[in-house]
């Protein structure tokens, strides 16, 4: 078969995604601690190899094949993808770029436990998780036959779901996954003292979020199939960050504070989640209203873990799952009908209260799952091997204790030779 201009594209939005993720270990890196951040880091490229070699072997055939009850795919489908190589190889291009969405949502959870969390314990977690969580969500949302689809019991009831990029699959699952592993593995020592909370490189920290920007192109824009899609994509995926980048700075200010690089960044990210779901479904205008909006409530969100009182280090529930809730539920306002489906729109558009109630339900059905399934697993893993190092490892660094590795090295190199 010849390879298409298509397939070209979705090659490289493919590798675009996946270097989405070394950009998010340089991004959690540099906000960690010094003596976390390898740790840090290293959690990122865990999940890279520990999902890719799981969506090869059954991920994949969970997550599309075929449907068991709606709720996710027969991984016997499809083990090895060598059915998929046998009957469609040429389909093995879709198979590699759905991976690095779920490599990248795996990776976003680690930011939550920071400092804190047994590397032996993610490196278990990483791939039940993956399993039994993110594949079945995506079946659901994404899948022939899935609950919230055209043709499941849910989406003939309510109406289908719309998640262009991964607002509900990719950051309301790893936002609420977040959550559910900050409260199991409580806060740390240092919490109250909020100094001490600061990035300790800021300059990684604007490297990722750049790292990210730019890999996010291929995020939204890789399943676009017409030039006119796939322009609409890259306008509102560079106009919904920059506008969020902008409103987090002036709510900065607004609160008394400065406009900080890690403001800037934060912003960026919280845009980039928030036109996700919506990228192919809103026109500009619309994307930088979700971007302004994420940014201002964001800002203001990631203060609640201190008033509530639970540690989500790298604030991935103040970002994923706040923006992440904000897009899907965006395009029950903003959605234009000739950008969805035809037929439905968002409620500014004249499209009355069915395309929200169907954005509502599905984000009832991804909360859901997702808590209930995440507790169930980390929980296990808690009581079995344990998923917090002890107090004395947390304090004086889990890079030394995890990895016999720091971050940088202090004081004179020995350039000596033998």
């Amino acid at each position: 078969m010849e390879l298409t201009s298509l397939d070209v594209w979705v090659i490289v939005a493919s590798a675009l995604v996946l270097l989405m993720t070394p950009g998010l270990a340089f991004f959690y890196g540099g906000l960690s601690q010094v003596k976390s951040s390898v740790n840090m880091m290293m959690m990122s490229f865990a999940a890279i190899g520990l999902v890719a070699v799981v969506w090869a072997l059954w991920g994949s055939a969970v997550a599309g094949g075929e449907s068991v009850g709606g709720v996710f795919g027969d991984p016997s489908s499809d083990i090895g993808l060598y059915r998929t190589l046998a009957e469609d190889p040429a389909a093995l291009i879709g198979v590699g770029f759905g991976s690095t969405f779920a490599i990248l949502t795996t990776a976003l959870i680690s930011g939550a436990v920071a400092d804190r969390a047994k590397f032996s314990a993610w490196m278990v977690f990483v791939p039940v998780w993956v399993t039994l969580v993110y594949c079945p969500l995506a079946f659901m949302v994404w899948g022939e036959g899935g609950l919230l689809v055209a043709g499941g019991v849910i989406g003939d009831t309510v109406g289908e779901a719309v998640d262009y990029a991964g607002g509900l699959v990719v950051h309301m699952c790893a936002g609420l996954a977040a959550l559910v592993l900050a409260l199991i593995l409580g806060k740390r020592s240092n919490f109250h003292r909020r100094e001490t909370h600061r990035p300790h490189n800021t300059p990684f920290v604007l490297l990722g979020a750049s790292i990210l920007w730019f890999g996010w192109f291929g995020f939204n824009g890789g399943a676009a199939s017409e030039a006119g899609e796939a322009g609409l994509i890259w306008v509102n995926t560079l106009l919904a960050p920059a506008a969020a980048l902008v409103t987090w700075l002036l709510t900065e200010r607004a609160r008394g504070g400065r406009p900080t690089a890690l403001g800037a960044a934060s912003g960026i990210v919280a845009g980039l989640v928030a036109i996700t779901p919506a990228c192919a479904h809103v026109d500009p205008v619309g994307a930088i209203l979700i971007g302004a909006i994420a940014g201002a409530v964001c800002c203001l969100a990631v203060e609640l873990k201190y008033a509530l009182g639970f540690d989500d280090t790298l604030d991935v529930v103040g970002l994923h799952f706040v923006a992440g809730l904000w897009g899907t539920v965006a395009i029950g306002l903003l959605g234009r009908s000739e950008l969805i489906d035809g037929e439905r729109a968002g409620i500014f558009y004249g499209g009355g209260f069915s395309l929200m109630t169907a954005q509502l339900v599905a984000v009832a059905v991804t909360l859901v799952f997702t808590v209930v399934m995440t507790l169930i697993i980390a929980s296990a893993i808690h009581g079995i091997m344990g998923f917090r190092v002890s107090r004395d490892v947390e304090e004086a660094g889990i890079d030394a204790s995890e990895h016999e590795e720091s971050a940088y090295v202090f004081g004179e190199v020995d350039t000596a030779t033998e």
